[in-house]
């Protein structure tokens, strides 16, 4: 039986190379329904999970200078007990905030806010236009997954199994659920289906980590509003909705990177000001930039709002916490409950089943987009 079992608020060098061999050995294991999700997440509301590749310090105070206490490491979930401006700010950052914990303070931007919310297994799915089946978000902070097929050559998960990283659903993303099993202990597996919108690599997740989205969940929020608008404001990585003049939602983003990694100015990543209608809406979509690959593709991205050629979209984000900052590839990254609200109150609506709406076919009403630069 494949199992893991840590703690994981400190994901040690050594339980790091024991995940190598778990992502290592998910090439060549079959789905035998026996596989057991044994992690025990800290008993707390709130939580954090690390959501960077590497080793995030844990300061004594908020502010880099201070004493190291502790490291951990990716997929680390941690207590969440407040988040707190830095003592001394750093200027080589955007973001001054910092996350208290049980024993230190964390960057916030490395921190993703996560829930436990373990949920009760359903055994039947609903008709829907391609077979039976249902939309679930995740709702816990990570889940470890059998894959159903060897993964596909040049993808995510080939790519996460090449630099030695477990294969995991982790907490806000969505994904179209075809197929449930009952394994040899008695344990319920959905099989995720990325490839309901183009994507690949189908696995099977333990039950308990996804809750069924319900049809009532995508109700459009105040259909009747007249004059919706969505402000993008780049300068100060701000989304703002409109109804008429009155703001109605305010939320913090992060637009197009202006900088690469070696801190040279770029311009393909930026998001393209301008005002534009949206013209495609998922509830789930597997997502990738420049080329395919697992850097830039991203399974299981929410509540997905496309305005823009080549794709830029107001989406949801689970691989930084780092709103305020300019950081994507050109879309609008959003928390989930962000990226959700959006989704459900701008137009065009989208129905539970497909899942989808482009306005291209429906020629249904649209919600302008303006990217602004103030």
């Amino acid at each position: 039986m494949l199992k893991l079992v840590m703690n994981p608020g400190r994901l040690s060098r050594r339980n790091f190379i024991k995940l190598m061999g778990v992502g290592l050995a998910s090439m060549s294991i079959k789905p035998r329904f026996d596989f057991s999700h044994a992690v025990n997440f800290p008993d707390s509301e709130r939580l954090g999970r690390v959501c960077i590749i590497g080793r995030v310090d844990v300061k004594s105070l908020p502010y880099e200078a201070s004493e190291t206490v502790d490291e951990i490491y990716e997929d680390a979930v941690i207590p969440w007990l407040r988040e707190v401006v830095a003592k001394e700010p750093n200027y080589n950052y955007f973001n001054q905030r910092w996350v208290e914990t049980t024993n230190g303070f964390v960057y916030a931007p490395f921190i993703q806010p996560v829930k436990n919310l373990p949920n009760q297994p359903i055994n039947r799915l609903r008709p829907m236009i391609k077979g039976e089946g249902m939309w679930v978000e995740v709702t816990v902070p990570y889940a470890d997954v059998l894959l159903v097929n060897d993964p596909s050559s040049n993808s995510w998960v080939h790519a996460r199994i090449d630099e030695g990283l477990p294969i995991r659903v982790y907490y806000g993303q969505v994904y179209y659920i075809d197929q449930i099993k009952v394994g040899d202990t008695g344990q319920v597996f959905y099989r995720a289906n990325p490839n309901y919108y183009g994507g690949n690599d189908m696995f099977w997740v333990p039950a308990e980590a996804m809750r069924p989205i319900s049809q009532e969940e995508l109700t459009p929020i105040n259909p009747g509003a007249e004059n919706k608008k969505i402000i993008v404001d780049v300068s100060r990585q701000t989304l703002s909705c409109y109804e008429g003049d009155t703001e109605v939602y305010f939320c913090r983003v992060s637009t197009g990177a202006k900088y690469d990694m070696y801190g040279n100015p770029v311009e393909k990543w930026s998001t393209p000001l301008g005002s534009y209608l949206i013209s495609r809406k998922f509830i789930s979509l597997q997502m990738s930039g420049g080329a395919s690959g697992a850097p830039y593709e991203l399974p299981g991205i929410g509540w997905v709002s496309i305005f823009a050629t080549g794709g830029v979209a107001i989406h949801a984000t689970v691989w930084h916490n780092n709103f305020g900052t300019p950081k994507s590839h050109g879309c609008v990254n959003t928390l989930p409950e962000d990226a959700k609200w959006i989704f459900r109150w701008s137009l065009p609506n989208t129905p539970y089943d497909p899942g989808m709406v482009d306005i291209s076919l429906s020629s249904d009403s649209s919600t302008t987009v303006q990217v602004i630069e103030s």
